[in-house]
């Protein structure tokens, strides 16, 4: 009963997160405030590279002391960097608002997962976990469609009045948050952090399988964030931001289909072979879309978000199977810091090109760039299936 209490908590937990209706016109608001797309970027850059300063601490801390604490600790933050968000007359408060929002994402980061995993395991059914992963998930998505077109459409009255009514949800996070229960035995590790993270390089570097998965996803999360906070300003030069909010939400629903069905596509196909064609669909349609240009390019666009959703649940699968108990969240907060902070960098500099250039222009770029993610995935591709023919024979 612990289990199923937990597990309704942890979906409104999810869906009241990204419950943000400034989220998928964040870049429209941040270069709004600041009158560049460069410092627009430069707001995601500071969320991301605190992300990344704090996600290793905050791992080593869930693994410690406990699951339950750091998620509270996530929602306190996520609450204060809405505030000041909404506040925002000008970049420096904007900054602000960013440097809470990179510390809630640390709390975050590799905890939440850890502990819907602990959670499952105390149950003996961590075979299920990217079953539950993918349906859990897939309210964030939900919340993102919602929410965006409604901020879509308050946006073309107030602003404003669209980050302050985004404060709402994280209230309503911090309070569920104090429901959830937490029966890991979280015991104070014997080794020292420094060791905890010699252990986590040990392993990235021992390890073949985990070392392609990682730099893959943080690659991916580099190239594919950012391409998803700009996808918005390159829109917006085609539609009004009413069918801005449209198109995203779209993109929203494609993910959270691709999310709730996850576990059932993975069954079928297997993580890798999930992870890799769906891949090679969203390079297919970004290149299309922003080559020949149309209104439809951006609902073209979105349609990649299903493989999205997938391919998130399988890589996560993949990964959690590389980690070990005592490692877990730490693990991931390593993997998170360099994919926040490559994001941090990355996002910023597509902003400045987007100023010099157009949004078009730095989102093409930005899809050359992440061919490389499709190569890493090939020969993970391969490598599985030189593994399956030598269990066949």
């Amino acid at each position: 009963m612990s289990l199923q209490k937990n597990i309704r908590l942890l979906t409104w937990f999810n869906f009241f997160t990204d419950f943000k209706m400034y989220g998928p016109i964040a870049i429209i608001y941040f270069s709004h405030i600041s009158h560049s797309y460069a410092l627009g970027g430069l707001v995601f850059s500071i969320a991301y590279i605190v992300s990344a300063l704090f996600d290793v601490p905050t791992g080593i801390f869930a693994d410690r002391i406990g699951r339950k604490k750091t998620i509270i600790l996530g929602a306190v933050f996520a609450a204060l960097f809405v505030i000041f968000y909404a506040i925002g007359l000008n970049f420096w408060l904007l900054a602000v608002g960013a440097f809470f929002e990179g510390l809630s994402r640390a709390f975050y980061s590799g905890n939440n997962n850890a502990l819907l995993h602990n959670m499952l395991s105390d149950e003996g059914m961590e075979h299920d976990y990217h079953v539950y992963l993918g349906r859990l998930t897939s309210w964030f998505q939900i919340a993102l469609a919602v929410s965006g077109l409604l901020g879509a459409f308050i946006a073309n009255f107030s602003f404003p009045l669209v980050m302050w009514l985004s404060v709402i949800p994280q209230v309503v996070c911090l309070y569920i948050s104090f429901q959830i229960t937490d029966r890991s035995n979280n015991k104070i590790s014997e080794t020292s952090v420094i060791q905890d993270l010699k252990r986590g390089f040990a392993a990235f570097k021992n390890n073949a399988n985990l070392r392609l998965l990682t730099i893959s996803s943080i690659l991916d999360y580099g190239f594919g964030e950012t391409s998803y906070q700009f996808q918005a300003a390159f829109y917006n030069t085609i539609l009004p931001i009413w069918a801005v909010g449209i198109a995203k939400t779209l993109s929203n629903i494609g993910a959270a289909i691709g999310f709730r069905f996850s576990g059932w596509v993975i069954n079928k196909l297997g993580a890798i072979n999930t992870l890799f064609y769906g891949e090679i669909y969203g390079k297919c349609v970004a290149f299309f879309s922003l080559i020949v240009i149309t209104k439809l390019s951006p609902f073209l666009m979105s349609t990649s978000s299903i493989f999205f959703g997938t391919g998130s649940i399988a890589e996560a699968s993949l990964m959690q199977k590389e980690f070990s108990d005592q490692q877990r969240a730490t693990m991931s907060s390593l993997n998170s810091f360099a994919g926040s902070l490559f994001f941090g960098i990355l996002v910023y500099l597509i902003g400045f090109l987007a100023d010099k250039f157009d949004p078009r222009n730095a989102l093409l770029l930005l899809q050359i760039g992440s061919l490389s993610v499709l190569y890493i995935l090939w020969r993970l591709f391969k490598q599985n299936r030189n593994i399956s023919k030598i269990h066949l024979e």
